[in-house]
């Protein structure tokens, strides 16, 4: 049984083919993007930092180890740092930071 054979003008357009041809969106403004990653990035540093402040002192007050109150205050300091280096545009330096912050949370939540 020999296969059919399909000619240029008999195959179906591809859906994907419309529209522009360069892969830009109309929309597209690098400013506006730096500008979103830096407010993210300030507030979510912010938002880890007043979650690990308030984590802290509620640990501090309570009968935890000295290292669970420390751990949480630590990591909410890299969250602050993280947020004012996400405010002055060092997104990918705050990501990382915020990371390690976090990190050093969830830590001193083991240790309780």
């Amino acid at each position: 049984m020999a296969a059919h054979q399909v000619s240029q003008a008999e195959a179906l357009p591809s859906p994907a083919m419309d529209g522009r041809a360069d892969s830009e969106t109309p929309d597209f403004d690098p400013a506006l993007d730096a500008r979103r990653a830096r407010w993210t990035a300030a507030l979510t540093g912010a938002v880890l930092a007043l979650a690990g402040v308030a984590a802290a002192a509620l640990r501090a007050s309570g009968s935890a180890p000295v290292l669970v109150p420390a751990a949480y205050a630590a990591g909410a300091a890299v969250c602050a740092l993280a947020s004012v280096l996400g405010s002055r545009g060092r997104t990918r330096r705050a990501l990382w930071l915020l990371v390690v912050g976090a990190m050093v949370m969830a830590l001193g939540d083991q240790f309780d």
